[in-house]
This record gives structure tokens, C-alpha cells and sequence, in this order.
């Protein structure tokens, strides 16, 4: 059977501080290969360069990746400050379109830490710019110093609603999670439904409301040791499957 093709939004990188190149982790690919069973396609972060219909009909499903750079908040209605941090305009003008294509027509999509703020974004919702700022909240981010080991640990529990997907493709409605990210929903769109959250009410995964397919987003970063984790494999194994399903219907249509 043909393996699903899982396309990963990349990100804009200097190499050498000089040499521009278009990106995406190693740990996304293997996630994606050896978890999901799909095979991994790097997608150019630039609408110069992708054209929505011919991606949506070479890939199969998609994975919004974290990333540094931060959704710019003119895309929720609100002006830049120095706490948005930095942007990257021209993959918000390649994720933002596909991800409300992909919800509309059935796609399957996983967003993962700036692609979970993007599905809440591209679905009508805003972010806070500073979860750390906020009364009563925690600092989400990733620590400066320390092993990769030690800054993807575990940091803190998520607890999901019993009778939501999470809950149902995880078998337990709470599981420990790590935490990467600076910024988070502030208001959820009008079909995104919050299904999990930190101890401190940050919100955690969500999906999309009567989407025909597979819309999960999670905060965290599940792509960290994705093949023994409890909480990454399963969701990845999830995401995998919805692609495979939507390849099949796909193949169908064309014979």
C-alpha cells in the first residue's frame, strides 16, 4: 500500500548567518516516518513558491511544526509589540490559507506549538503574546540552558476532557507533557474547541469543531522522542492513520 505523504511546513533559516535555506527538525521527519508510517515532504514557507491546490494534492495531510518566529498578531486584528517577538510573514501567508482549506474539505492537519497558535489564528481566534505575564500563570518556555534531553523533558501534567478525542485516542483523560512555547490562545475561534489544559488554565490541544477530519493541534511538543513516548506515539500513530484514510479516498476518486 502506498505510504501517505505527511507534508511539514518548513521554516526560513540563514546558514552560516549568510546562506538562506528552508527548514524543518530532524525529530518532525522521524516522527513522521517511523511513528506515522508516512513518508516526509518538506513544504517551502513562501507563497511564492506554493501553490495550495497542487500542494493539497501531492500531500495527504500536514504538519504545522513550532518554530521561533511567532504568528504576526495583525493576523487576529491586533498591532505588533516588542513582546510578539519575531515573524515570519511569508509562512503565515502559506499556513494560515492551508489550514483553513485542509479543515474545510476534510485534510487531516496536526498542529505542534506555533502550528497550534496558527490553527487557532487561521480559525479566528488571537493569542497572548506573553503566557509568562499573565496573572497567575507559568513560565511555558522552553529553559535556556541544559541538554536537549533536559529542556524537552517533562514539565508539567495535561488534563483533557474525559469524553473528548484526547482522552479517547490517549486512554486516559491526563498525561504529562513538556513545554516549549512563550506565547498561547488568548481567545479560541469560534469552532475551536479546547479539549486540554495546564494546571494554570493555559490551553493545551484543541481540535476544530465539526471539521469532517482529523484537525488536532497540541501546545507541547510531541515530536520529542515520538516513537516511545506515551502521549507522542499514540497521537502520531492517530495522525498517521487519518492520512492513510484520506490517501485511499483519494486514490478511489482518481480510479
Amino acid at each position: 500500500m502506498r505510504r501517505p505523504v505527511i507534508g511539514i511546513i518548513g521554516n526560513s533559516h540563514l546558514i552560516n548567518d549568510e546562506y538562506p535555506a528552508f527548514a524543518a527538525g530532524e525529530m518532525n521527519a522521524q516522527a513522521v516516518a517511523e511513528v506515522a508510517n508516512a513518508l516526509p515532504l518538506i513544504v517551502p514557507p513562501d507563497p511564492n513558491m506554493v501553490c495550495l491546490d497542487a500542494l493539497m494534492a501531492t500531500c495527504d495531510g500536514f504538519l504545522f511544526t513550532g518554530a521561533r518566529p511567532n504568528v504576526h498578531p495583525e493576523e487576529y486584528g491586533e498591532d505588533e509589540t516588542e513582546a510578539h517577538g519575531t515573524f515570519d510573514r511569508a509562512r503565515d501567508r502559506v499556513a494560515l490559507p492551508l489550514i483553513r482549506a485542509c479543515v474545510a474539505r476534510g485534510q487531516p492537519i496536526f498542529g505542534v506549538c506555533r502550528g497550534f497558535q496558527e490553527v487557532n489564528v487561521a480559525m479566528g481566534g488571537t493569542l497572548h503574546p506573553e503566557i509568562r505575564d499573565l496573572p497567575g500563570r507559568d513560565n511555558h518556555r522552553m529553559p535556556p540552558d541544559g541538554t536537549l534531553e533536559e529542556k524537552f523533558a517533562l514539565r508539567h501534567p495535561v488534563t483533557f476532557s474525559e469524553d473528548g478525542p484526547f482522552a479517547q485516542i490517549l486512554g486516559q483523560s491526563q498525561m504529562m507533557t513538556n513545554t516549549l512555547h512563550g506565547q498561547g490562545i488568548n481567545a479560541p475561534g469560534p469552532r475551536v474547541v479546547i479539549d486540554g489544559h495546564a494546571p494554570d488554565g493555559t490551553p493545551e490541544a484543541i481540535y476544530i469543531a465539526d471539521a469532517p477530519g482529523f484537525t488536532l493541534s497540541v501546545q507541547w511538543h510531541p515530536e520529542w522522542n515520538a516513537a516511545e513516548d506515551p502521549v507522542s506515539r499514540p497521537l502520531f500513530e492517530a495522525f498517521g492513520a487519518a492520512c492513510r484514510a484520506w490517501s485511499v479516498g483519494a486514490l478511489r476518486k482518481a480510479g
